[in-house]
């Protein structure tokens, strides 16, 4: 069977970051990971290098950063006055939060702190990032009716209502 729209794949990874040579995350002695493919569920540039593969398929492919979790933007980065966070005990650098904004929640790395202002990073912590994957294809099938309304893999591997 041959990776396709609405197929249920489990592949195993490895993901590298191309600049730093450092192994981002591996499914090596774990769990593969299981997605639905055609619904998002990973990102891009995977996705379309998954397209057309079968089980037994190996292969490596660099995405670039437009591909995976997008260039990184200056503009995601902000001062927020230390008043914001209110019923934080310490505020303090690689510290995560989420923020309500008007286009829904979004994630927020503190980078950088002094008395009066904190630093925030809305950029994924891969914005910028060109990205090495080392993919075995372990298994494809065709996905449930429910799987495919629901947009994502149920089961083993995958989501449990």
């Amino acid at each position: 069977m041959t990776i396709a729209q609405q197929k249920v794949v489990t592949i195993h990874y490895k993901v590298v970051d191309v600049d730093s040579g450092e192994v981002i995350d591996s499914s090596e002695g774990g769990q593969p990971m299981t997605y639905l493919h055609g619904a998002q569920n990973i990102i891009p540039g995977l996705e379309q290098a998954l397209e057309g593969k079968q089980v037994g398929d190996e292969f490596e492919v660099t995405i670039a950063p437009a591909d995976a979790y997008g260039d990184y933007s200056d503009e995601r980065v902000q001062q927020v006055p230390m008043e914001a966070f209110q019923g934080v005990e310490k505020v303090e650098p690689g510290m995560a939060f989420t923020a309500q904004t008007e286009h829904g929640p979004v994630n927020l790395i503190v980078t950088e702190v002094d008395e009066t202002t904190v630093t925030v990073d809305a950029n994924h912590p891969l914005a910028g990032k060109a990205l090495n994957f080392s993919i075995k294809v372990e298994s494809v099938r065709d996905a449930s009716e429910e799987e495919m309304a629901h947009g994502h893999v149920h089961g083993e591997g995958g989501h449990h209502h």
